[in-house]
């Protein structure tokens, strides 16, 4: 099947003046115009192109390469706003078209806009649209604590930075963790630091060192996030009071503040434990 909107690999089957036809395994044809015809090829070569529908609204496959494709996000330019809707520079022949509707603020030339790219039904059209929201869902994750994640700053909020996390779920990385400049689009590894209930995602840019704690020193510092930044305990307190807090025994206790100790991710203090 030539999947519209995405890369196919497939055979030459023969050449006319318009181009050469090209097929996939169940025989399915698309035309590959002459401008898009390499100086040198055989029938029966593969090869890799880009199928969508030109302007006359016809199946054709080309050897550009778009800055977006079906399924993905990118941060796109206007290139012009009509009666109809927004068309939006992707790198190709005929501009993206991106309806009223699929507007979260209304468009204008010139702008840039976080934008999915998704086949219409109905028409077999590509079409853009920049409520990107509706297109990620956090009801079942793909993601674990402490996984490395691909991510895309999507818009900023009142603590934070809101991104969209490996293409599929919505997570938030909050202010006291972001220390460069963001603007909507950029594209970053993070670190999933923490699942909470209704599988909402809260991400850490970079390695940070998440990654290298042991599960105790992780419950160490989300207690600590949960409490302000402070636990009443410290390698002097006695087993019970620890347990009762952390339910951990104390020699684990001890290896947990030890290690975040070494990274600088806390202080030990004579009344408590502090987060840096």
């Amino acid at each position: 099947m030539i999947k519209i909107g995405e890369y196919n690999t497939l055979t030459i089957l023969r050449e006319t003046d318009p181009g050469l036809f090209l097929a996939d395994d169940d025989d399915n044809e698309v035309l590959l115009p002459n401008r898009y015809v390499p100086e040198e090829f055989k029938i029966w070569d593969k090869l890799d192109v880009f199928v969508y529908l030109d302007n006359e609204e016809r199946l054709v496959a080309v050897t550009d390469k778009p800055y977006i494709t079906k399924g993905e996000f990118a941060l796109l330019r206007c290139n012009a706003v009509t009666k109809h809707g927004a068309f939006l520079d992707w790198g190709m022949v005929k501009e993206l078209f991106c309806p009223f509707k699929e507007q979260a603020f209304k468009m204008k030339k010139g702008g840039w806009y976080l934008v999915h790219c998704y086949l219409d039904d109905k028409t077999d059209r590509l079409v853009a649209s920049s409520k990107t929201n509706r297109f990620l869902d956090n009801k079942e994750l793909i993601v674990e604590q402490f996984d490395e994640v691909d991510l895309i700053a999507s818009h900023p909020s009142e603590i934070g930075w809101n991104v969209i996390v490996n293409k599929t779920h919505l997570g938030l990385v909050y202010n006291d963790n972001i220390f460069t400049d963001i603007s909507v689009g950029d594209k970053f590894k993070g670190i999933v630091k923490k699942i909470r209930p209704g599988n909402k995602l809260d991400i850490a840019l970079g390695q940070i060192g998440y990654r290298n704690i042991e599960p105790n020193a992780q419950k160490v510092l989300e207690e600590l996030e949960d409490n302000s930044g402070f636990l009443p305990l410290h390698d002097k307190s006695s087993p019970e009071d620890i347990k009762n807090m952390l339910q951990m025994s104390k020699k684990s206790f001890k290896k947990a503040i030890g290690s975040l100790y070494k990274q600088k991710q806390i202080t030990i203090d004579s009344d408590g434990i502090r987060l840096v």
